[in-house]
């Protein structure tokens, strides 16, 4: 019989600075062996359970603890931060902030270094774990110059080779692109398969993360265990959609066709779920949807033609790109990590000028125009609104751009109340930026753009570490601007249900050259471009086939709209 590795009984944790638990009566157990998925909404208590875990608590993070936690046998509270570290390995969310060493193999080998381990036996580990985590042809280059899924492997390399028994993951799909997380998480599984270890994974991309099958998931709700069960359990109730979290596509699918799931059903994964008795009950569903009527595009506002740009004059990031956007579309641009998307945008901002080609809005060509210039008419939204506040009062933040260029003081009262209440943000338009929120935040950036009154605002992955909900609240505002205010909203993102759920276009960007301009259904039914382009082909296709539909596209814009109708009478 299995024996728990990691054991909380009847624990409560209060943070020091807290007034109220974060963690209330925690009865959990986690055997070896296990991998486990922890979910739920941001601010639920999942991070705190998973410094629990790893030692963090109570040796970093200090405050009231009543009943105890036990990892692999020993009470965490009698138990030292470099023993517990030593049985269990933490793979970060951000990767940079996990590397020490000048090269991959001198930061896989810093933990050996620490224990004094032979040389020759360093060497050998060092190997061994790079070939597992299939870094080995890595070994001599720096951290910084991998890419996002190179360094999540190189963070594995370094808690593995200290041969833990258990591994956690802090939302390690965060950062990556659709296809590079789908092989991440086929390496975890392939791991833990081959290794035996124990696996916890704290992550919001409940459907990525179920790539490959999961023993069970905990769901955390208000820092109480709310759910422990099995992937096909979970899928047969409604405990995530009440929690605020995302069910995986095809599951809203069935259920929006009127399906009841039970868990015989093996609707944890797509490829195990047994859809027969269901399909004639979605086919009738997808034919009684309404016929769409295309909108007219609107005027062009921005045309990129024949664009090509290289950092080092050789290698070329974009090769003859060429596309158009017109006047109030939302469009998105995706691709992998380092394709040439973000390269892209600063094109067009005018932080770096092109090697060949030209970008012209509305009509004219945009060359000639100063960064400033361009900043008038272009709006950029950083991914992280922390890097791109100035002041420490909203009203003074969104008032800052019409004062450095000269308007008077009732023009700026007046636009910045008109583009708060917009954003809503009026009631707090007195208070510190130090007391909002992460998504409130975004809002003041976006509000500190938008009164500029912008052609095109370009938004960097706009709900990137966002649970379901603040997903939602951040992009049904972001509609809501593009609505009200007409603005062209181009969002560089690596979230495949925003593209579907939000934009009506996306522009796909591969190894530095276009390689789709469609709808996002019509991208994502379609293996060759996802493939290339390292997007994930949408599980509305795998469905739809399943249950005798061949036309993919069709029905996975009949369910986006099916979608959208019922958010907006929500």
């Amino acid at each position: 019989m299995k024996k728990p590795v990691i054991e909380f009984v009847n624990f409560t944790f209060k943070y020091r600075t807290q007034v109220e638990p974060t963690l209330y009566d925690i009865d959990l157990k986690i055997y070896e062996g296990e991998k486990i998925l922890i979910i739920g909404p941001s601010g639920s208590g999942k991070s705190t359970l998973s410094n629990c875990i790893n030692g963090l608590i109570p040796h970093i993070y200090t405050g009231e603890m009543q009943g105890d936690v036990y990892i692999c046998g020993k009470k965490l509270s009698e138990t030292s931060l470099f023993d517990i570290s030593c049985m269990v390995g933490t793979v970060l969310q951000d990767t940079d902030g996990q590397f020490i060493g000048l090269t991959v193999a001198e930061d896989i080998a810093f933990a050996l270094e620490n224990d004094c381990v032979p040389q020759k036996e360093m060497f050998a580990r060092v190997d061994e774990v790079a070939a597992t985590v299939e870094v080995k042809d890595l070994l001599e280059s720096h951290p910084g110059e991998l890419s996002g899924g190179q360094k999540q492997r190189v963070s594995m390399a370094g808690v593995m080779v200290r041969d833990v028994d258990i591994l956690l993951f802090d939302e390690p799909l965060a950062n990556l692109d659709p296809a590079t997380g789908k092989r991440a998480v086929a390496l975890i599984d392939e791991i833990q398969k081959n290794t035996g270890k124990t696996v916890v994974i704290i992550e919001h991309r409940l459907e990525d993360a179920l790539f490959c099958d999961a023993d069970r998931i905990i769901m955390v709700e208000e820092g109480r265990i709310t759910a422990d069960m099995t992937p096909d359990e979970l899928m047969s109730t409604d405990i995530l959609i009440r929690a605020g979290v995302r069910e995986p596509l095809y599951v809203t699918a069935l259920k929006s066709a009127g399906v009841s799931l039970k868990p015989e059903d093996e609707a944890g994964q797509i490829s195990t779920l047994h859809v027969e008795p269901y399909a004639e009950t979605v086919r009738t569903w997808y034919h009684k949807q309404p016929e769409h009527q295309k909108d007219t595009p609107g005027d062009e506002v921005l045309s990129v033609r024949d664009l090509s740009f290289s950092y080092d004059g050789n290698k070329k990031v974009l090769e003859d790109v060429s596309f158009t956007i017109h006047k109030g579309e939302m469009v998105a641009i995706v691709g992998k990590n380092g394709a040439g998307k973000s390269t892209l945008s600063n094109l067009i901002c005018g932080f770096i000028a092109p090697d060949r080609g030209e970008i012209r809005l509305n009509g004219e060509d945009i060359s000639p125009l100063s960064v400033k210039e361009r900043g008038e008419r272009i709006g950029l939204v950083m991914q992280n609104p922390n890097q791109m506040i100035s002041k420490s009062m909203i009203y003074e933040e969104v008032a800052l751009g019409l004062q450095v260029r000269g308007v008077p003081e009732e023009e700026i009262k007046e636009r910045v109340n008109s583009v708060l209440k917009i954003c809503g943000l009026y009631p707090y338009r007195n208070w510190p930026i130090s007391a909002l929120s992460f998504g409130q935040k975004k809002r003041v950036t976006i509000a500190a753009i938008l009164i500029l009154e912008p052609d095109i605002m370009i938004l960097d992955e706009p709900t990137a570490g966002q649970d379901y909900r603040h997903y939602t609240e951040i992009m049904e505002f972001v509609k809501e601007i593009n609505e009200k205010s007409d603005t062209t909203l181009i969002m560089i993102t690596h979230d495949m249900h925003l593209m579907l759920e939000y934009t009506d276009r996306a522009v796909v960007i591969a190894d530095g050259h276009l390689l789709a301009d469609s709808t996002p259904a019509a991208i994502l039914t379609n293996d060759a471009i996802t493939d290339k382009a390292y997007l994930k082909r949408t599980s509305l296709y795998d469905l739809s086939k399943a249950c005798g539909i061949d036309d993919a596209d069709g029905f996975t814009e009949a369910f986006i709209r099916y979608e959208r109708a019922h958010r907006e009478e929500g």
